[in-house]
């Protein structure tokens, strides 16, 4: 569990507060030979922290601390919590209705959990890092800030390979210290490799021809790109946005 992502997540990127108050806790924990890792919000005083002695042991959210946005584990794997919903029902325990979305595999689950219940803290952080290379079904990254190259798998990168250019900077997701995603940035400029030569005059924009990049991909675009033109993509939707000068 790295303190980071943690505090990122807490404390909008901030380092998790040290109070004096506990760090007799954190002498007495090492003397048992225990892990101190605050159990809940480390945003409260030692009097309101729960703490965990046990080896091993790793940070959790109660469901009072459940929110959109959290990143969680479940089962070995990271998660995203992209919806949640508290239900309060006329008799017995409160509920959370919960949608979270894999951070590997980019599916979505339904769960709710109960008042009390928790969940692991996915040991998930974000990190820049630079579009090295292609090698086979392999992608290189650097990351912008330690200089640590990454190697991704086509699965990991899927559709995101139509946006890269050596060079790029993208957003990168590790998960216990190892790449699960990458993300170009949300437009990217292209230059158009070939086409079919565009219409001399015509301008309209909802007649539309394949237009193939430097990456390799292909876009639909208006009829009167050219070949050599810049484009720009919104790499969220794969479309044209206009035409780029040079």
């Amino acid at each position: 569990m790295t303190g980071r992502s943690i505090a990122a997540e807490r404390h909008g990127g901030a380092s998790t507060p040290v109070f004096p108050d506990v760090r007799g806790l954190a002498t007495i924990g090492a003397a048992r030979g225990g892990t101190f890792v605050p159990l809940g919000r480390t945003d409260r005083t030692s009097s309101e922290l729960t703490w965990n002695w046990e080896n091993d042991t790793v940070a959790v959210y109660k469901t009072s601390e459940f929110r959109k946005g959290l990143k969680v584990q479940i089962d070995g794997e990271p998660y995203l919590m992209i919806e949640m919903n508290f239900v309060k029902p006329g008799k017995g325990n409160a509920l959370y209705k919960c949608k979270l979305r894999n951070l590997i595999r980019n599916t979505v689950i339904d769960r709710t959990y109960k008042g009390g219940d928790s969940l692991e803290a996915a040991d998930v952080e974000e990190t820049e890092a630079q579009f090295l290379y292609r090698q086979g079904d392999t992608f290189v990254f650097m990351d912008s800030k330690t200089f640590e190259q990454y190697e991704l798998s086509a699965d990991q990168v899927g559709d995101n390979w139509k946006y890269l250019k050596d060079g790029m900077v993208c957003n990168m997701v590790l998960f216990n210290g190892n790449p699960i995603t990458v993300t170009p940035p949300n437009h990217v400029i292209l230059k158009v490799e070939y086409c079919e030569p565009g219409a001399k005059g015509d301008t309209a924009t909802n007649v539309t021809k394949p237009v193939k990049v430097e990456t390799g991909a292909e876009f639909p675009a208006p009829i009167f790109i050219n070949m050599g033109d810049l484009i720009k993509i919104d790499t969220r939707t794969g479309e044209y946005v206009e035409r780029v000068k040079n």
